[in-house]
């Protein structure tokens, strides 16, 4: 008998199937049963937000002056909120194409694309697809607080479902897509399609081609990643993937897609985003740093700063009024600002007002810098780091390296009071051979351009604060290597300056580069009483959205030299503006007379000019050169250069920093001594001088008053006019046994070389040849070679039949250039500086 076939019931009857089926029901259940309770829980919650906050997009970073003044936006021009109607169609459709292509047939959620994400991923074994909606992206864009990205926990997913489902029911699709395109961030800066278009097209939205608006449309997966200006080719294969996105939607025709995926990709220069201004660059560039780029610009923070800025503006103004009128000066051979500035606006003109800066040569026109520090606490109340930040952004206060020149003095003297040496100390000025010192050369005599005077003389015994005031070369090198570099170049460090120090005696005459900023606050120690702010700084604090301080600056002062020694420093600078190298001050200058100091500077070839000066509240510093080291012109002294723009800056912070006198510290005296020895005055310190009207021999009493500390004064009387002359004086000043200034050779053993003609190479301003006159009519005299390193005054030597009578010593134009002077590449931005700590 045949075996019938077992009959078997089908798989949805079976009972492992009805098992299964009754799970998944129960389990199904139960979760709609939980979801329904927990549905009205987060919908609760997404309705608590507040939604007007979708249009709210003003979130730049707000900069305020000292006295609550806004200053400036930080990016504020790189969000320009604009209409539906202000964005091209052809936006619209790339958008849509590459980040949502159902965006018009779901209700915030794509749970299709969610599924087809999920496949695709673990068929590529890792995450290769997102499945956010553009709601959901414009849910987290709006609310970063509420829903972090970096939160992936379920529960942040699942409320950002609920947020872009509530989106949906309050906005229209168009309206969503409106939102979304004016807050995206498109890279480099830009947030929003309209900054975006401006900064990568120079045109507005709504005039973007095919193009142009897939290549916005592909920088969104990866805006930094694959910014044109980064990575070129990586950005034009995003825009073609964009293109066969739009390709396969219907969104474009082939004959579109063709013509434009063989199109190359055309981007404008980059350009700076922060704003015009030395001072707000700076301040830029340390919130960036401190909380990054995209913080700093989104996040809203309220930054203030330590900037004047009246003032600010004032020595803005300054600046440029003074070297317009350099520039008009004769001999002045160089570009100006004004052919320069019309080059520059034509070139704007001709690409649509969108230049980069460097697509111009570098300016090639005199430069300035200013720079005002509060004294108490390092603050900049004022940064001028050029002519024009749009011409060029390099900002010279802070990072050219330039030689002080002159205005290095006032540390070196510092140094030389510490050691105990005083403003009474007797010096010479006198002739010096330039191979000691090697300023400008390797030959010669050492130059006197200090003395800010194309009639410059040797004065022979001269005191310190004189050779201090007159700003004497000679004298000052002298003082040096009596003091010493082991003491001057650790004071100078000490005093605020990084920049290296050469360990060679041109040091003492400002041969090293360093930095208007460093030389500013290097000068604070005068006003200051020794001491300095341990830094300079632009940001006082930081404050969030939500108005806590999130930064606070913190200073503190420290001890430099002895608060006596920088009273008798300040006391001599003081000097300077009376009677000294910037006496033009409350004369021609018109300043009013308070309590001030300052120090001119003008370095070897008239290539630099400086002035530091300072009252009680406030230290200034100014500087006016080349970026490429040249002459400014002959004779271009810096009290015709700096000390007009550092007047007109002091006269601007008089009625807000009004200065005090700098109190005397305990511990200084008063001495009368004799201008001969230096040594305590007697009753027996005269001279025998000849009446000019009359012919009758006179006596002068050769004393001076000084200050001095009990250190520094001389302990006995003077043994050149009290009878008992002690021989070791006797050398000392007669230049026998000058300390440390020795000669670079030892010119007795050496054959006199006869003077055949003049050895001075080019122009001479000086008439330096007249030394060389000098030494020839002595060496006629005693059949000697003249000491050109004579550490007294160069004796006058009578010209044959005529009578004796005093002779100009000049200085020699240097033969050899000393070294190479650095040339700054201005079109190259310095690195960022430490975040919030110049």
């Amino acid at each position: 008998m045949w075996d019938l076939p077992r009959y078997r019931p089908p798989f949805y009857r079976r009972t492992w199937f009805l098992s299964v089926l009754c799970f998944v029901v129960l389990v199904t259940a139960a979760a709609g049963v939980w979801l329904a309770l927990e549905r009205a829980t987060w919908q609760k919650k997404a309705g608590s937000f507040d939604y007007s906050k979708l249009e709210q997009m003003e979130s730049a970073s707000i900069i305020y002056d000292r006295n609550g003044q806004v200053l400036g936006r930080i990016f504020i021009q790189n969000r320009d909120q604009v209409g539906a109607d202000e964005l091209s169609p052809w936006l619209y459709k790339a958008v849509v194409a590459a980040e949502d292509n159902r965006f018009y047939q779901h209700s915030g959620v794509d749970y299709y694309g969610i599924a087809r994400a999920a496949v695709r991923n673990y068929q590529a074994g890792r995450t290769r697809q997102g499945a956010s909606t553009l709601t959901q992206q414009l849910a987290r864009n709006s609310f970063p607080v509420e829903l972090p990205s970096e939160d992936r926990g379920y529960k942040r997913k699942l409320l950002e479902i609920f947020v872009a489902q509530e989106i949906e029911r309050r906005f229209s699709k168009p309206k969503i897509l409106e939102l979304y395109l004016n807050r995206v961030f498109f890279g480099d800066g830009f947030y929003g399609a309209e900054a975006a278009a401006r900064g990568y097209y120079a045109k507005h939205a709504k005039d973007l081609n095919l193009s142009e608006a897939a290549t916005l449309a592909g920088l969104l997966k990866s805006p930094n990643k694959l910014s044109p200006w980064r990575n070129h080719r990586a950005c034009i294969d995003q825009r073609n993937f964009v293109l066969g996105r739009m390709l396969e939607l219907k969104q474009i025709s082939k004959e579109e897609y063709d013509a434009t995926i063989s199109q190359d990709l055309v981007v404008k220069n980059r350009r700076s985003i922060h704003q015009d201004s030395y001072a707000m660059d700076l301040v830029a560039q340390q919130v960036i740093a401190q909380y990054g780029r995209d913080a700093a610009i989104s996040d809203g923070y309220r930054i203030f700063t330590t900037i004047d800025g009246d003032l600010q503006r004032k020595a803005e103004k300054a600046l440029r009024e003074q070297l317009d009128v350099v520039e008009r000066h004769e001999g002045f051979d160089h570009q100006t600002f004004g052919k320069y500035d019309l080059d520059f606006r034509a070139h704007q003109r001709l690409t649509g007002n969108e230049v980069e800066g460097n697509t111009l040569p570098s300016p090639a026109y005199l430069q300035g810098a200013v720079v005002v520090l509060d004294n108490a606490t390092g603050g900049i109340l004022t940064l001028v780091g050029g002519r024009d930040f749009g011409h060029s952004s390099f900002d010279r206060a802070l990072s050219a390296h330039r030689p002080a020149g002159t205005a290095f003095k006032p540390l070196v003297y510092a140094a030389a009071f510490e050691k105990g040496y005083g403003p009474g100390t007797i010096l010479q000025d006198a002739v010096i051979d330039n191979r000691q010192v090697m300023i400008g050369g390797v030959t010669g005599i050492l130059g006197e351009w200090g003395p800010e005077r194309v009639d410059n003389k040797y004065e022979g015994s001269i005191s310190a604060r004189d050779a201090l005031v007159k700003s004497k070369n000679a004298a000052t090198v002298r003082l040096g290597m009596m003091t010493g570099l082991d003491r001057v170049i650790p004071l100078a460090k000490l005093a605020g300056i990084d920049e290296v120090i050469r360990p060679f005696p041109a040091t003492f005459l400002g041969s090293s580069e360093v930095t208007l900023m460093e030389m500013t606050l290097a000068n604070t120690i005068f006003p200051n009483l020794g001491t300095r702010p341990d830094k300079t700084f632009i940001i006082q604090k930081i404050e969030d959205q939500a108005g806590n301080v999130v930064f606070q600056a913190k200073t503190k002062q420290v001890r430099v030299i002895k608060d006596t020694t920088a009273y008798e420093v300040h006391s001599c600078l003081a000097d300077v503006l009376d009677r000294g190298t910037a006496d033009k001050t409350f004369t021609e200058l018109g300043l009013k007379k308070f309590p001030l100091g300052g120090k001119t500077g003008t370095a070897y070839n008239f290539t630099d000019a400086w002035f530091l000066g300072y009252s009680s509240a406030v230290t200034c510093g100014v500087w006016a050169g080349f970026d490429k080291p040249s002459p400014i012109y002959r004779g271009a002294f810096s009290n015709e250069i700096a000390l007009p723009i550092w007047t007109e800056v002091m006269k601007s912070t008089f009625a807000t920093y009004r200065p005090k006198e700098i109190p005397q510290p305990k511990g200084i005296i008063k001495v009368e001594l004799c201008s001969v020895s230096g040594q305590l005055a007697t009753d027996k310190c005269f001279e025998t001088v000849e009446n000019k009207d009359t012919g009758d021999k006179v006596q002068r009493r050769t004393t001076f008053f000084e200050i001095a500390t009990e250190e520094q004064a001389p302990k006995v009387g003077c043994e050149v006019h009290n009878g008992g002359v002690n021989r070791s004086f006797v050398k000392q000043i007669t230049g026998e046994e000058w300390p440390r200034a020795a000669l670079a050779v030892d010119v007795s053993a050496m054959q006199a070389v006869a003077i055949k003609a003049p050895t001075v190479l080019g122009f001479d301003p000086y008439n330096s040849i007249q030394s060389v006159n000098n030494a020839r009519a002595m060496s006629s005299l005693n059949g000697q070679t003249a000491p050109l390193n004579s550490s007294a005054i160069v004796a006058s030597a009578p010209a044959p039949g005529s009578a004796p009578e005093q002779m100009e010593v000049r200085r020699a134009e240097a033969v050899q250039p000393m070294q190479e002077q650095t040339v700054l590449d201005t079109t190259i931005k310095p690195p960022p500086l430490p975040p919030l700590d110049f």
